[in-house]
């Protein structure tokens, strides 16, 4: 029986068989320089990399000197105990990456000096997540913790019960990228970060409460910006944005009032419908989205995801107006059913100018089909006519109901709302539910159309928070 060693407790059966290979192997990589080794143990997990001290003696030193760091108590534990020794070996003054995950209250009077840890060797790249929703334990950032010229990425996600209140002087002279995520924010607040961040770039605000009024008029080099808000999060309520480039919105039933929008190049736009609140505030979504659409006329790339373009089809049989768009680029992210059809119709016909047109079938619709139709009814309309094309077609009033049919009849719909345009390229990318049709008969009807493509994919396509 060949050998085995034991590492942490973890059975490593060795390769008698070939006992040259396995020396040359090994040699190989221990001859490389240590920045190397350094630079590969960087993509691996923190606890992994300390642990190929164990392998010899010319491993034993390699991690001290790696440019990221990670401690997370999910993977470390006891956390406390594992930092400690961590920190205490670690020699490296350039740290290029610090991530720092807790969510345990014993560890929360340790945070401080971990963090000033990471500040003492020039982190760039800073990542701290204290979020436990089920915790009463009111955390504060301490002071030192705002003055910093080394930081060029910051993500922090707190729980709601956390505190950021930046101290009179906020100085983060290198920051180009932040991140912010159930923060408790006063307006006061982030004017100090925003006047104190005079580089920054991008700027993400999720579920950030208290703060109402967000003004970036003043953020002269602010070019993308991420704002995600649901019906239990308030803010921002105001927002000031006239050199923002790239939009991320995520709204809500809650009021939200854009000022300037008037640099923008690209929006990406949906509503946080939460069905178990019951609430669908039908009239007041229609009227918030009609006026974004009426900001967003001039946007050259679109994308709409699938509770936006149900309120734009809820609009459209109603008989509202829309205003015309120059848009060029227009993504469609959305369950194919018939409470999306007529705004997707409305669109394509009110976009003289598009040039590329890509529709994904992805699950982010949320608006109740029965809350939808409850309403038609109080307006005095009945939903079954209301939902039909303007060709008079019939699409599947269930997102999860679907047959061949109906997938053959949006290609031809879209073909038909694109005929006229000027269009370089069509792209439908149709997910796994889709897989079950026969390929040739949602094909048919584009045969004719050099510019058009269809991809059936095995894989939930999802939304990437870092797509920009």
């Amino acid at each position: 029986m060949a050998d085995e060693t034991f590492t942490d407790g973890t059975r490593v059966p060795s390769n008698d068989n070939n006992p040259c290979q396995k020396t040359e192997g090994v040699g190989l990589i221990s001859s490389l320089p240590d920045s190397i080794l350094q630079h590969i143990l960087s993509f691996i997990p923190t606890k992994l990399a300390i642990r190929t001290s164990l392998l010899s003696k010319r491993w034993r030193h390699v991690w001290c000197d790696i440019p990221s760091l990670s401690l997370d108590d999910k993977t470390l534990k006891p956390l406390k105990a594992a930092a400690s020794i961590t920190l205490n070996r670690y020699t490296s003054l350039k740290m290029m990456n610090f991530h720092l995950n807790t969510t345990r209250e014993q560890n929360i009077p340790h945070i401080n000096r971990w963090v000033e840890f990471a500040i003492s060797r020039n982190v760039e790249n800073l990542s701290l997540d204290f979020w436990d929703p089920g915790s009463s334990y009111k955390f504060e950032i301490p002071d030192f913790f705002y003055v910093n010229s080394s930081v060029k990425q910051l993500t922090i996600r707190l729980s709601f019960t956390d505190l950021m209140v930046p101290a009179c002087y906020l100085s983060w002279t290198s920051l180009k990228k932040l991140y912010l995520c159930n923060c408790n924010l006063s307006d006061e607040s982030m004017a100090k970060i925003l006047s104190g961040s005079p580089l920054l770039e991008s700027l993400t605000l999720y579920f950030c409460n208290k703060l109402r009024v967000l003004d970036l008029s003043k953020s002269l080099r602010l070019r993308t910006l991420k704002l995600n808000r649901n019906i239990w999060v308030l803010g921002p309520t105001h927002i000031v944005a006239p050199h923002i480039h790239r939009l991320r919105l995520t709204n809500s039933q809650l009021p939200c009032t854009f000022v300037n929008l008037s640099s923008l190049a690209e929006a990406r736009l949906d509503i946080c419908i939460v069905p178990i609140t019951r609430i669908f505030e039908a009239d007041f979504l229609q009227d918030m989205v009609l006026k974004m659409l009426e900001k967003l006329q001039n946007v050259e790339k679109l994308t709409f995801e699938g509770n936006f373009l149900q309120i734009i089809s809820l609009a459209e049989v109603r008989g509202v107006p829309f205003p015309m768009f120059k848009v060029k680029d227009l993504t469609l992210e959305t369950v194919i059913f018939q409470y999306v059809i007529p705004g997707i119709e409305r669109l394509l016909q009110n976009s003289p100018d598009l040039k590329k047109l890509t529709i994904r079938a992805r699950d982010t619709n949320t608006i109740g089909e029965e809350d939808i139709n409850n309403y038609l009814q109080l307006q005095g309309l009945n939903p079954d006519q209301c939902w039909r094309s303007k060709d008079g077609v019939f699409f599947n009033n269930l997102r999860w109901y679907l047959e061949s049919k109906h997938a053959t009849s949006f290609v031809e719909l879209v073909l038909k709302n694109t005929k006229t345009l000027d269009i370089d390229n069509i792209v439908i990318l149709l997910n796994e539910r889709y897989l079950r049709f026969k390929f040739e008969e949602l094909v048919v009807p584009t045969l004719s159309h050099n510019n058009f493509s269809i991809a059936l994919l095995k894989m939930p396509m999802t939304s990437n928070d870092d797509d920009w």
